[in-house]
This record gives structure tokens, C-alpha cells and sequence, in this order.
């Protein structure tokens, strides 16, 4: 899978589209690829394999965009329920990834955040390599979602906010909306603007659930092995001629710059 480049100009792609019109954040449930092998008669992890390749499109047309940060749901923590033989492939697939993507992506200077209780997986030693190779990169950000799921991130964010509340040590009085962000394994990148999930399924799957709370929803059939750099075009477009209001009556002057 070859890197973000932070150089290319977005207008090459979306000439039609105001540059401010892009996207900050995206983020993607990558659904489908399960189904994708079963209808073409292959194993399900055949759907995984090809499913490399929707994911190295998507990364590079969003950073010929300019798109700040790309978080993408990638093993969920129900994903556990799977078969063994499944779950072990999809460990291989992410350890063979990080492993042979890291001093690329940290030459292009793209910075890897992983989210979700990813030290308890298989691939833990090779996703912390990729982390640290990358850690002193300031490009766009690649955030993957790894053992992760919504509601156990908010319990943990709560957890430590107590913890600090209990010891004294946090006045509850100062506990708001940026504090509880701060907690959160996506502190400090900005919230997703645009979610996009494939595969035609209408839910959110235990995904951001805090972070999307004004995320503009983009659903698509296509399963995740056939979203193509079009495909990810059309739903950019799509949100570009929406108006988002924040609960107001009239969009902001400015864009959300959290």
C-alpha cells in the first residue's frame, strides 16, 4: 500500500469542488469484504485480500486531497466472534502490512495512530513498530481502529476521568465536553466530518460513537473491495453540497476547526 502524499493538489481530482469544501476528517467502515468473496465462491479472507487494494486507493486519492486524518474501522472488538481461522489471517494481513508499510510512510512523513485495545492483539509488536517509526512524522494522519470498539473507549475515557475526580486530583465541576475529548484514544485529531460506510448496511457498529456526533453519514452498496477512487470522490462530492448547520438555522462562517 503506498503512502499519503501531502504534496498533490486536490484539484486534480475535485476541480469542481471548493478546496474548503474537503473534508478535514474522514472515516470509513470498511464493510463488504466477507461477502464480496462468498458471492464470487472464495473464502472469506480471499474478500480481506482484495480488499488491500480499495484500502491503497482510498489512501492515496485522500491525500491527493489534502485530507487531514483517515480513520478506518479495521478490526472491531466483536470481531472476535469470527472464526478462529478468519481472525488469524486477519492478524497476518495487519502484522504483514505494518511491517512492510512503516519506513514508507514514515519517509512520506504520514503519521500511524492506532485506537482500540490494540496491545491485546496477536499483531500488538508489529503495530507498535509502525507506531514508532512514525511517531515524529507532522503529515496527515492514519488512524486505524484495531480491537476497537465505541462504547469501551467512552467507558475507559469515564474510568480515568473518575479515577482523577476520586483522588482528588479533578475538580468534576471542570469536566466538560474538551475534557472528556482529551480522554478519548482519538485526542487531539479533529472530529470526522464525513462518515463513510460500504457494503449498504445502515449502522453505526459500536464506531466514534462520541466523535460522530455531527459527522455527515455516507452509505454506499459497494462492497469494500469494489469502493474505488470514484467512489470515494462521489461521497466527497456528496458532502460538499450539504450544508451543515450544528443545530443552527444557518451554517457557520466558519468550518469546525476543533
Amino acid at each position: 500500500m503506498r503512502a499519503i502524499n501531502p504534496a498533490a493538489d486536490p484539484a486534480s481530482l475535485l476541480p469542481d469542488i471548493d478546496i474548503n469544501r474537503i473534508p478535514r476528517h474522514i472515516a470509513i467502515i470498511m464493510d463488504g469484504n466477507g461477502r464480496w468473496a462468498q458471492q464470487r465462491g472464495f473464502p472469506r479472507i480471499v474478500g480481506h485480500r482484495n480488499g488491500a487494494a480499495a484500502l491503497r486507493e482510498v489512501v492515496e486519492t485522500a491525500g491527493t486531497l489534502g485530507v487531514e486524518a483517515l480513520t478506518l474501522y479495521s478490526f472491531s472488538s466483536e470481531n472476535w466472534k469470527r472464526p478462529s481461522s478468519e481472525i488469524d489471517a486477519l492478524m497476518e494481513l495487519c502484522a504483514l502490512y505494518c511491517d512492510n508499510e512503516r519506513e514508507e510512510l514514515a519517509r512520506q512523513n504520514i503519521r500511524v495512530r492506532v485506537i482500540g485495545r490494540w496491545q491485546e492483539l496477536p499483531a500488538a509488536d508489529a503495530i507498535a513498530r509502525i507506531i514508532d517509526a512514525t511517531a515524529h512524522c507532522t503529515g496527515p494522519t492514519l488512524c486505524l481502529a484495531l480491537n476497537y470498539g465505541s462504547r469501551d473507549e467512552i467507558l475507559r475515557a469515564a474510568r480515568s476521568i473518575a479515577t482523577d475526580a476520586a483522588a482528588g486530583t479533578l475538580d468534576p465541576d471542570a469536566i466538560d465536553a474538551d475534557l472528556f475529548d482529551s480522554r478519548l484514544d482519538t485526542a487531539g485529531l479533529p472530529d470526522p466530518d464525513l462518515l463513510i460506510r460500504t457494503g449498504g448496511q445502515s449502522r453505526l457498529s459500536n464506531y466514534l460513537l462520541w466523535q460522530l456526533s455531527y459527522a455527515e453519514l455516507y452509505i454506499t452498496d459497494a462492497l469494500w473491495p469494489d469502493f474505488t477512487r470514484d467512489e470515494l470522490l462521489a461521497a466527497i462530492r456528496d458532502y460538499a453540497s450539504r450544508d451543515r448547520r450544528f443545530g443552527a438555522l444557518t451554517p457557520p462562517t466558519q468550518p469546525n476547526t476543533k
